[in-house]
C-alpha cells in the first residue's frame, strides 16, 4: 500500500497534463476557424489569388492611359533629325580616327621633318600664303614620288611598300588630318577690301573737333597742314583746344610790334597719340604751331599720297593735323 501512493500520484499527474494540453490545442483550433468567417466574410471571393505579389504596382485602366498617353507624347517630341544627324557624325569621327591610326608615329615623323626642313629653306619672312604654296608642293611632289616609284615597281623613299600605300592614301584623303596630327598649323591671310558704298554726291559727315566752337574767322581745316614761316614754336607751345590755339594766333597778331611777324595761320595736333611730321622731332598732343605766310600754301591735305608713303614708311595714311588761314 505504501509503495502504490506514488504511482497513483504521477499517473494522476500525467492525466491532468494530457487534459491541458487538448484543452489548448481545441481553442487554438477554434481562433483559427473564427479568423477564417471573419476573413472570407470581409474579402470577396478570389481576392486573396489574384492580389499582387510584393513590390509590384497594380494600376487602374485610366492610370494606364495615362502612362501610354505619356509615352506617346514623350515619343513624338524626339528630335529625330537630330538624332540621325548625330549618328551620322558619329561615324565620320570614327572613320576619321581610324584613318589617323593608319599611320605609324615613324612615318609622321618623318614627314613632320621634311615639311619643316621645306619651311626653313623657303626663309623666316615669307608670309603665310608663300607657305602654304610650298607645303602644297611639297605634298604633290611627295605623290608623284610615290606613284613614279610604285609605277617602276622600285621604292627610292627610303619606305616599304605598305608604308608609301598608306602615305599615298593619306596625302590624297586625309592631308587635312595629317596636317593637324603633326601640329602644322598656318593662319590664312586675310584680304580687306574696303568697299565705298556711300552714294553720290551726299554730304560727308561733318568730324567732330573736340574743344569749344571756333570763330569763323580761324577757318578751320581737318586733316590739314599748312606751311609758313614760325611766329611760335609748337614744340613748347601747347593749347587745350584748337580754339585756344586759333585764339593764341589772333591774340599774337593784335600784340606783335611794328616789324615783327605776325601770325595768320595755325596748326595743331588734336591727336592723343601725336601727329607725323617729315622732321626729326616728335610731335605730340596739344601742340600748337603759329605760323605767318603773305601766301600761305598746303603742305599736306587729307591724306598723304602713296609715292610718299613709299618713301616715308613711317607716314600715315590720314594727315593727322588740323589747321587754319586767319582771314582779316
Amino acid at each position: 500500500m505504501v509503495r502504490g501512493l506514488p504511482l497513483g500520484g504521477r499517473a494522476a499527474a500525467a492525466a491532468r497534463w494530457c487534459t491541458c494540453r487538448s484543452a489548448a490545442v481545441a481553442v487554438c483550433l477554434g481562433n483559427l476557424v473564427a479568423a477564417l468567417l471573419v476573413a472570407r466574410a470581409l474579402y470577396p471571393p478570389g481576392y486573396m489569388a489574384s492580389a499582387p505579389k510584393s513590390g509590384e504596382v497594380k494600376y487602374s485602366k485610366e492610370q494606364m492611359r495615362w502612362v501610354e498617353e505619356s509615352i506617346r507624347i514623350r515619343r513624338a517630341a524626339e528630335p529625330v533629325e537630330l538624332i540621325e544627324a548625330v549618328k551620322k557624325l558619329r561615324k565620320v569621327f570614327a572613320r576619321e580616327a581610324k584613318r589617323r591610326k593608319e599611320l605609324p608615329l615613324e612615318l609622321k615623323q618623318k614627314v613632320s621633318y621634311e615639311i619643316l626642313q621645306k619651311l626653313r629653306d623657303l626663309g623666316e619672312d615669307r608670309n603665310s600664303t608663300e607657305q602654304r604654296e610650298a607645303v602644297e608642293s611639297w605634298r604633290i611632289e611627295k605623290l608623284e614620288d610615290i606613284r613614279r616609284s610604285s609605277a617602276q615597281n622600285s621604292s627610292n623613299l627610303g619606305l616599304s611598300n605598305e608604308e608609301s600605300r598608306i602615305l599615298k592614301r593619306t596625302l590624297e584623303f586625309n592631308w587635312r588630318l595629317l596636317l593637324e596630327d603633326i601640329g602644322l598649323w598656318i593662319p590664312p591671310s586675310v584680304s580687306h577690301i574696303e568697299h565705298d558704298d556711300k552714294p553720290e554726291n551726299a554730304p560727308e559727315e561733318e568730324e567732330i573737333i573736340p574743344g569749344p566752337p571756333l570763330p569763323p574767322e580761324c577757318n578751320a581745316e581737318v586733316h590739314t597742314d599748312y606751311g609758313g614761316a614760325a611766329v611760335r614754336w609748337g614744340l613748347t607751345h601747347h593749347k587745350e583746344s584748337a580754339a585756344d590755339c586759333c585764339q593764341a594766333c589772333i591774340d599774337q597778331a593784335k600784340r606783335a610790334k611794328p616789324g615783327a611777324l605776325k601770325c595768320n595761320i595755325w596748326v595743331y595736333c588734336p591727336s592723343e597719340y601725336g601727329c607725323y611730321s617729315p622732321d626729326k622731332y616728335e610731335h605730340k598732343h596739344q601742340e600748337c604751331w603759329l605760323k605767318q605766310a603773305d601766301h600761305p600754301k598746303l603742305n599736306f591735305k587729307d591724306r598723304y599720297s602713296e609715292s610718299y608713303r613709299d618713301s616715308h614708311p613711317t607716314a600715315p595714311v590720314v594727315v593727322p593735323w588740323m589747321s587754319g588761314v586767319i582771314s582779316a
